[in-house]
């Protein structure tokens, strides 16, 4: 099984409360610097931030993240988090969701090989791709 491990730059959190809500996750574990062992502080400055998020999605997905500190938070690229949707009216739902405040790479709508496709990139800077395979897809 694969998934995804995302970092973020210090947003983590409200990454995963608003993906929570957009597609219907539930935050198993989000645990800050400041819950790991005395023998492993935090460095000053980064007790509230996410040492380790785990979401499990209503498909049997999880998406795990954490915040990366600044001199090792790199933007995303190369890669997209592709979330399948069998109902091209709940794909363009979640899609719009996911693009609002963020930008558009592809507008959601029908392509040759799905009922609805599109490209985004969210608030948080995480690309995105969102698809509902056509029939035998």
């Amino acid at each position: 099984m694969l998934n995804p491990y995302l970092f973020y730059q210090d947003n983590c959190e409200a990454a995963f409360n608003y993906y929570a809500k957009v597609l219907g996750g539930k935050i198993d574990a989000m645990m800050r610097a400041s819950d790991a062992p005395p023998e492993m502080p935090a460095a000053p400055g980064r007790e509230k931030m996410i040492m380790h998020a785990r979401m499990s999605l209503p498909d049997g997905s999880v998406l795990m993240a954490s915040d990366a500190p600044a001199e090792h938070f790199h933007k995303p690229q190369g890669f997209s988090v592709s979330l399948t949707v069998k109902d091209p009216g709940d794909g363009e739902r979640k899609f719009n969701a996911l693009a609002d405040g963020g930008s558009v790479t592809m507008p959601f709508s029908k392509t040759f090989w799905a009922k609805g496709f599109g490209m985004c990139v969210d608030k948080f800077g995480i690309p995105w791709m969102v698809n509902c395979p056509a029939e035998g897809m």
